[in-house]
């Protein structure tokens, strides 16, 4: 059973290097972490088999540390003409050994990964970057209590947001009026885009307008 498990645990391993996606990143981790738990638990309950001298439990290969994987949320970015710079604050960083901090590239995303600083791991994982980035001239550098991810611009362009999603988030907050296009059609467009996208009391008052608007349309028709 404990070979089973280890065999789980190998393969969780390996996947997770080859993950992208946040998500599936999070599901893995949270596997490893009950494998790892699992095969721990098994190897203190194993008794002695056969002679007299009890036979010390296999080791486990732990890929990273003991401690638990903290997802990193908050970080400052800006850029030069050709760098866009991430700033991950991060106390002690400095001190932990520099093959522990770690951070893969591809042309859209990029992946840092701490290990053991203060018992934990930490993880910062920024996908669907705004423009693409140059793998071999992107790199990080280490200072006191931070991390500096150095991303190489492909094309001296100005970045407005970091991401794709950032820059779908404020064009979608932005209200798109057609000046060829009806004005109450218009608006009728963008009360249905905030009736879809409210809350429930943002939909009551949308219907309650609505309902009104018609009963008032109808009583001006009938009076002629």
């Amino acid at each position: 059973m404990a070979e089973e498990l280890q065999k789980d645990l190998e393969e969780v391993n390996e996947l997770l290097t080859k993950a992208c996606r946040q998500r599936v990143r999070s599901v893995l981790l949270v596997e490893q972490r009950k494998l790892e738990t699992e095969l721990s638990d098994k190897s203190h309950r194993q008794p002695p088999v056969g002679d007299s001298e009890p036979k010390k439990p296999a080791a486990v290969v732990m890929p990273l540390s003991t401690g638990y994987t903290v997802k990193i949320s908050n970080y400052g970015w800006d850029q030069s003409n050709t760098f866009v710079k991430i700033y991950v604050t991060l106390k002690d960083v400095h001190n932990v050994p520099a093959e522990n901090v770690q951070v893969t590239f591809t042309e859209r995303t990029f992946e840092l990964l701490v290990k053991d600083l203060n018992g934990k791991n930490y993880s910062l994982i920024v996908n669907n970057l705004l423009k693409p980035i140059s793998v071999q001239g992107s790199s990080r550098k280490i200072k006191t209590d931070n991390v500096l991810v150095m991303c190489r611009k492909k094309s001296e362009q100005k970045w407005d947001f970091l991401t794709q999603v950032e820059k779908q988030i404020k064009d979608k907050s932005k209200p798109s009026l057609d000046k060829d296009e009806d004005p109450s059609q218009s608006m009728m467009n963008l009360m249905k885009k905030l009736y879809d996208e409210g809350d429930d009391e943002m939909k009551r008052t949308i219907n309650k307008t609505w309902v009104e608007s018609r009963e008032k349309q109808e009583r001006g028709n009938l009076d002629f």
